[in-house]
């Protein structure tokens, strides 16, 4: 039976790896709901192609325009409301969390109350609320699962010794500013911190990176993710971005996760 996914930030790098997964798999996944901010024509796109049964955009104005384009029988959404239902009730066993911003707490929520698995790369949503997201996860026996390079890099590593772990260590390339002077940055423009030297990404954690405030909210979220204290979440500058975790276990030993970028 194939498993029903929902890709909430369909339209994002995330988001569009997710499908090109799917799309790579048709016997074992069916794409049921996608949600998306602005970018209601590629939205369009993708509901012509995998037929959702929920379509969420932002805005009104653009709901009206997906209207127009979009295959009919799909049921289009919009604002909030709009992504709570394409998370919750659509039937998805899991929802692919990676809109960014604010914006995913509530749909993230609304999903852990349906019983979906929760694919996690919006890490604001536990920058925000950890305690609340993962008490409610926890709650209702809702995995929530990080597919986030680094997190998921950990996750991987650790396996199933959750309880011998001493420390995790998060990776960062440095970002473009890494060999410059402290006194050149005061005149950096937005182009030089968008020219990430390893990642494409959105232009938000784009940014995020090139000032390093990305990993800082890595390492909260490692925090709620791994039921782990701050002080054990450590942080590694490896420019070549080969190694994206590593564990250390009581015993002594470290396991790595490593892929090309």
């Amino acid at each position: 039976m194939r498993k029903k996914i929902a890709v909430l930030g369909s339209t994002g790098s995330i988001g569009e790896n997710a499908l090109r997964v799917i799309r790579a798999n048709p016997d074992r996944f069916e794409v049921v709901a996608l949600a998306a901010g602005r970018g209601w024509e590629r939205l369009a796109e993708q509901a012509r192609e995998f037929s959702p049964k929920i379509i969420s955009v932002a805005g009104a104005e653009n709901a009206g325009r997906l209207r127009e384009a979009a295959p009919g029988g799909a049921s289009v959404l919009s604002g909030d409301e709009g992504l709570k239902e394409a998370a919750a009730g659509a039937g998805a066993d899991v929802v692919v969390s990676a809109l960014v911003g604010a914006a995913g707490l509530s749909p993230t929520l609304a999903a852990i109350e349906a019983g979906a698995a929760i694919a996690l790369a919006n890490k604001e949503v536990l920058v925000m609320a950890g305690e609340l997201v993962t008490s409610r996860a926890r709650r209702m026996n809702t995995p929530i699962l990080p597919i986030d390079s680094e997190h998921a890099g950990v996750a991987q590593a650790m396996g199933d010794r959750a309880g011998e772990v001493r420390r995790i260590v998060l990776t960062a390339s440095g970002g473009p500013f890494r060999t410059r002077s402290l006194e050149s940055l005061c005149d950096v423009s937005p182009e030089e911190a968008l020219r990430h030297p390893t990642w494409k990404m959105g232009p938000k954690i784009t940014i995020d990176s090139a000032t390093l405030m990305n990993k800082g909210l890595e390492i909260i979220e490692a925090r709620w993710l791994f039921d782990l204290t701050p002080d054990r979440v450590d942080v590694l500058v490896h420019p070549e971005s080969i190694v994206h975790a590593l564990v250390e276990f009581v015993d002594g030993s470290v396991l790595a996760q490593m892929s090309v970028p």
